[in-house]
């Protein structure tokens, strides 16, 4: 069932959970509303977030001289590497969140289809 997802949207299942948040104690009914209402903005501060922190890398960390200029080429060639890697799997992460996003919006749409099939009486042409 679609609806029952958590998500932060007015879904049967966020409301029931909003509910019993308040009942067992305030707090938890009201971070429960505070995610439904504003739950898409916290995603995208915890991206901003992760991003920031990313940005920063290991560079000022791991860069400075060891003595050792081998060690020292090896360490910044693997740094690099595992960059390059990083960089790589959040393409792909973007991709499959781009890809989950589309999903979603065919899902809505056929949703949406069916109910004004359904209510206008039409027979689904199978």
């Amino acid at each position: 069932m679609s609806t029952l997802t958590l998500r932060p949207a007015w879904t049967p299942l966020t409301v029931a959970l909003m509910v019993a948040g308040f009942v067992l104690w305030w707090p938890l009914g009201l971070a429960m509303l505070a995610y439904i209402l504003w739950g898409d903005r916290f995603q995208r501060v915890y991206d901003d977030a992760r991003a920031q922190f990313r940005g920063a890398g290991v560079d000022g960390v791991f860069r400075h001289s060891t003595g050792n200029a081998a060690f020292d080429d090896y360490r910044r060639r693997e740094l690099d590497r595992l960059d390059a890697e990083r960089r790589r799997l959040e393409a792909e992460v973007a991709a499959f969140e781009d890809y989950v996003r589309q999903l979603r919006q065919a899902k809505d749409r056929e949703e949406f289809e069916r109910f004004m099939r359904d209510r206008r009486g039409d027979s689904p042409s199978v």
